[in-house]
């Protein structure tokens, strides 16, 4: 096993002066799963297909190990890539097909069949070892791509959304399965997805993606909750961060947050934070709530440091254990609460919530970049 580092990678195709992928610097630890995620085009791909030789380097460098990699042929680089698509052999029986890198490599037949059992047996496709790639499911097609890349212990595995071309339900049931994978083998995972709920539920650390940039690398956790810039925020969470632009202007009681419509008191420590960074009174500013933030509940309105408004019903979503209430607030975009369904409000109806300003967020009206917290 080994770290894999990206020194200043840059790739750009044929004459095009923007960059797919642009100072691209990274390293990942050792027995990590880390996770690209962005949306489409973002470069996340082209980056794990450099890292496997598929893809040449424009500028900079990738080391796996003590190794310089950029010139070293695909084959010679000790990684296994699972693809979209699994890339089964049809004519092969499961069997050949996770045993395939193993013949190349020209191991004894009995080591062979072996690791392929071995293989097999993690994943649960013992039984299936005979039939051919058209006799088994997505999920089951899927898990003998995994054997093939798991039968050796490479330094470290490539997965390019492997779960896309999977139904809803078999995808939570795979992501589950590759976190166990991952804890029984105990190597390296870079895993690329624009699926947000894979990206949060199965990395140690998340990179977000954007224009082919890094925007944030942090664990799941950090960057839901201080996510680095205003596109992380809108991008991480379902629904989005609530952004709401306004200003900073000084109160009878301390700092506050101004729009045309209204104003929110900001609690003394964010307040003391926005000062320190010069985003004092005056300064144009971002911020933003997330749903579960913002509360109809009557405890909430007497809390410390929670601020109360109102709002015009627009649109009511049910979605099981939740609903989703979007609140016209006289701001260019609704606000968004995320409440039990026991609330029930009719269309054009007003309320009043509550919205916990500890939990608020404040970026920089300019570079969107994350001020307080």
């Amino acid at each position: 096993m080994a770290k894999i580092l990206f020194n200043h990678v840059y790739k750009r195709y044929g004459k095009f002066k923007e960059y797919a992928v642009n100072d691209f610097n990274l390293e990942v630890e050792d027995r990590e799963f880390l996770v690209f995620v962005g949306s489409s085009g973002c470069g996340k791909s082209t980056t794990l297909r450099m890292l496997a030789g598929l893809e040449e380097i424009s500028e900079g460098e990738i080391y796996i190990g003590d190794t310089k990699v950029n010139d070293v042929p695909p084959k010679d680089r000790d990684i296994s890539m699972v693809f979209q698509n699994y890339a089964l052999y049809p004519n092969m029986s499961v069997f050949e097909n996770i045993a395939f890198g193993l013949r190349l490599r020209k191991m004894p037949k009995h080591e062979i069949e072996l690791s392929v059992k071995r293989a097999a047996r993690v994943l649960e496709i013992e039984n299936f070892l005979d039939r051919k790639p058209k006799e088994l499911s997505g999920g089951q097609r899927q898990r003998v791509a995994l054997g093939r890349a798991i039968v050796r212990t490479p330094q470290a595995f490539l997965m390019d959304e492997p779960l896309s071309n999977l139904d809803a339900k078999l995808r939570v049931q795979m992501r589950t399965e590759l976190i166990n994978l991952h804890k029984k083998i105990g190597v390296t995972i870079i895993y690329v997805t624009h699926d947000q709920v894979e990206a949060m539920t199965m990395g140690d650390r998340i990179v977000v993606m954007e224009k082919g940039v890094i925007q944030q690398v942090d664990t799941p956790e950090n960057v839901y909750n201080k996510p680095a810039n205003l596109f992380v925020a809108n991008f991480i969470g379902n629904p989005p961060m609530n952004v709401i632009a306004g200003r900073l202007q000084e109160g009878e009681n301390g700092l506050e947050f101004h729009t045309n419509r209204f104003a929110l008191r900001i609690p003394q420590r964010q307040a003391h934070q926005l000062r320190s960074v010069n985003q004092g009174a005056g300064r144009s500013v971002v911020m933003g709530i997330r749903p579960e933030n913002i509360s109809f509940e009557d405890a909430a309105f007497t809390a410390p440091d929670h601020e109360k408004l109102s709002g015009v019903l627009q649109i009511n979503e049910f979605v099981g254990s939740d609903r989703y209430y979007h609140m016209n607030i006289g701001t260019p975009k609704p606000i968004v609460v995320r409440a039990h369904p026991r609330y029930h409000f009719g269309e054009g109806e007003r309320a009043e919530f509550a919205v916990d300003m500890n939990k608020a967020l404040f970026f920089h009206k300019e570079t969107e970049k994350l001020l307080a917290d």
